[in-house]
């Protein structure tokens, strides 16, 4: 039946969105875009509102890309909104370089991708482009596993109203308002915002999720200059769910949550849960985007960019010494119930600069970067039974982090050779230091970083297609949990190699891909977490992925459609050493979150101009929790499919959309994230059926 299923996969198949007939009436493809096009990498061009506005009904963008190519997408909550994730070629997210609009999203000091803190931004965004591998040099951390840009969307030329609803499982809800002013002021200006609200209970027990997102955009045009400014963001309280359940728990009672557990006296049952153990945060992103045409050949574009957050985590803690929080006994007390806030205060700014130059044959790409981070790291307790202390702040640290990059981009044309080449100068510096002491909170660290990242590559032209073969070096800093972990944590290194095809033959369109990642130091989960659920990372030595990326399209009929992608891997630590039960040299391991195969497969139809329904399958192999490769401690397969349909009504001026998401259909139970805790498994519980039911209106 397995080999039934994946060989479906491999004739039908889902997302080759490069080779999809593009909206351009509706996208504006900035010079960014259209060099990515022509670039000898692995890479996916998405656009939005067609191939992921029927399935956008509150959920976050990593599920939403979940059968894309080589993409596993994880849910803390089990439902898809709240903390979520993704991983791509079995990189998490550490080393997936994500941007909005070509400005940096991943953490500086974390190098994390939290979506949370960006509700539904999907809705405002028209293409989002994903280069598998190291892809070419762009801004923020290098990318170890794929980059991933998402682009905004451009207020629409005429005046419009837009309202997207939806409801379902787990007392999920989303209500969004957009609109649109049109153009105005002689055609030169036009704005569009937009607010969503989202709720969910969660499929885990108390695994709720509070969001709210904003975006605002005003576009003015005239002549050779275009300027965005762009304001968006959102506000988030989540019950914290980040602790998973061991297996015995999850075969008997999946949907458990332990976060907030209070316990008798004994430390032996629980009496009952705290009812605010939550993750509070809100974060604000502004942009402007200023493209200048300085002549027939040569294109400027210069983006501004400031990112505010603020926010923190709290947790009922029980049993906590005194002294742990820098505070004197209470009489003969030395242990107390406490409520704890940790602290985050961030700012994040800085420019980029790009320019874009043609001179006969040679295209050209110049840039330059310069981005600086600064954190406060800060934590109170407030006493549950003694009343006089509250609020006390015991421990306080900081961070800054500077960066500066340039790089110099070709693309040279020979006859139907097209040949790249890319050079990257990055410098990073970091600074962390305790300003208050307080358990373990923090380090007094120095470090900088100085990295030389070469890309060449060539493109060959076929009749409706091509060939591409290229090589990227590339280096990463190790991030703060890293370096507090081991200050000698070394910075990963990175030879990949890719080579693939592209082609269309009439209504029918594949790509193949393969790839050779050569990883020095690759700094690997190790399968544990730490006390806010982040996993923890290890350097592995030498290790490598191998693998064949497989996509294909094929057009039927006016009513029918078949896409899918397949991703056969083979991914190994070479004498892999821990030191878990002293040092141990355990020889060749596979890489944990790992699989050896992800599939995907897609069935569309339309019997109707206005109506369509769709069919979505995704299988992914088994996957280890940890590099010891022992069997215990692997995620087990799963094959999962989901349902989706949409119905239009077009009325006089206005347009309702009918959507329905079914998820799981087979109620299929199944994990998809864990981690090893005292050699043992914990799991993330997925949900099973469940649907979302949405109407969009809108006025024009």
């Amino acid at each position: 039946m397995k080999g039934f299923v994946i060989l479906g996969l491999c004739v039908s198949p889902l997302i080759c969105a490069q080779n999809l007939p593009q909206d351009t009436a509706k996208i504006r493809e900035i010079e960014s875009v259209n060099f990515t096009k022509r670039l000898p990498v692995s890479k996916e061009i998405i656009n939005v509102e067609k191939d992921l506005g029927t399935k956008n009904l509150g959920q976050d963008l990593p599920i939403l890309l979940k059968n894309r190519t080589s993409v596993i997408s994880t849910s803390d909550a089990g439902n898809g909104v709240g903390y979520t994730g993704f991983r791509i070629r079995g990189v998490g997210g550490n080393g997936i370089n994500v941007m909005m609009n070509g400005v940096p999203h991943n953490d500086a000091e974390s190098q994390g991708t939290f979506f949370v803190d960006v509700p539904d931004l999907t809705s405002s965004a028209s293409q989002i482009v994903i280069q598998r591998g190291v892809g070419t040099s762009s801004n923020g951390v290098s990318a170890f596993g794929a980059s991933v840009n998402v682009i905004s969307k451009n207020p629409d030329e005429k005046f419009y109203l837009k309202s997207d609803n939806s409801l379902g499982s787990f007392n999920t809800y989303k209500y969004s308002a957009e609109v649109g002013s049109g153009k105005f002021w002689n055609n030169r200006l036009s704005v569009m915002g937009r607010y969503t609200k989202i709720h969910s209970d969660g499929y885990i027990d108390r695994a709720s999720a509070d969001l709210d997102s904003y975006n605002f955009t005003a576009l003015f045009e005239e002549n050779k200059t275009k300027i965005r400014i762009i304001a968006f963001g959102g506000k988030e309280k989540t019950y914290q769910a980040w602790n998973g359940i061991d297996k015995a728990t999850w075969e008997t009672n999946p949907k458990f949550n332990y976060s907030g557990a209070i316990y008798d006296e004994n430390w032996e049952n629980i009496v009952d849960f705290y009812d605010n153990e939550t993750d509070n945060y809100r974060q604000n992103h502004y942009q402007l985007l200023w493209e200048q045409n300085l002549s027939a050949n040569w294109n400027l574009e210069t983006t501004f960019h400031y990112t505010k957050g603020k926010g923190y985590y709290e947790n009922y803690k029980q049993g906590a010494e005194f002294l742990q929080y820098n505070l004197p006994n209470q009489g003969t007390d030395e242990y107390a119930d406490f409520i704890r806030k940790k602290w985050l205060n961030n700012d994040f700014y800085g420019g980029l600069t790009t320019l874009y130059g043609k001179l006969n044959n040679l295209d050209l790409n110049f840039g330059l970067v310069a981005n600086r981070y600064f954190g406060r790291h800060f934590g109170n307790v407030s006493g549950v039974f003694y009343p006089q202390i509250s609020e006390h702040e015991y421990y306080r640290n900081q961070s800054v982090k500077n960066e500066t990059a340039g790089f110099a981009k070709a693309i040279f044309t020979v006859n139907k050779f097209e040949f790249f080449g890319d050079l990257q100068l990055r410098n990073i510096s970091y600074n962390t230091e305790i300003l208050m002491q307080g358990d373990g909170e923090g380090a007094n660290l120095d470090k900088n970083w100085l990295f030389f990242n070469p890309k060449v590559g060539f493109n060959y032209k076929i009749n409706s297609g091509k060939l591409f073969l290229s090589y990227a070096h590339a280096h990463r800093e190790p991030n703060r949990d890293d370096l507090f972990a081991n200050p000698e944590t070394q910075a990963e290194k990175l030879h990949d190699f890719e080579a693939g095809i592209e082609k269309t033959l009439g209504n029918f369109s594949f790509t193949a891909n393969g790839y050779y990642m050569n990883y020095v130091n690759q700094l690997v989960l190790n399968g544990k977490i730490n006390n806010i659920g982040e996993f923890i990372r290890e350097n592995s030595g030498k290790s490598y992925r191998l693998g064949l990326e497989l996509g294909a399209l094929a057009k039927l009929s006016e009513k029918w459609n078949l896409s899918g992608n397949l991703t056969l891997s083979k991914n190994e630590n070479t004498d892999f050493r821990t030191e878990n039960q002293g040092l141990q040299n355990l020889g060749n391991t596979p890489i944990s979150f790992s699989p050896e195969i992800i599939a995907n497969a897609l069935i569309s139809f339309a019997p109707a101009k206005n109506f369509s329904i769709g069919l979505q399958n995704q299988f992914v192999g088994s996957q280890y929790l940890d590099n010891t490769k022992n069997e215990n401690l692997k995620l087990p397969e799963y094959f999962l499919t989901d349902f989706n349909a949409k119905y239009t009504l077009n009325l006089k001026r206005t347009v309702v959309d009918f959507k329905l998401l079914v998820n799981n259909v087979f109620d299929k139970k199944y994990v998809n994230n864990g981690y090893v805790y005292d050699e043992s498994p914990y799991y993330f519980s997925q949900a099973g059926f469940n649907f979302l039911f949405g109407v969009s209106v809108l006025f024009k």
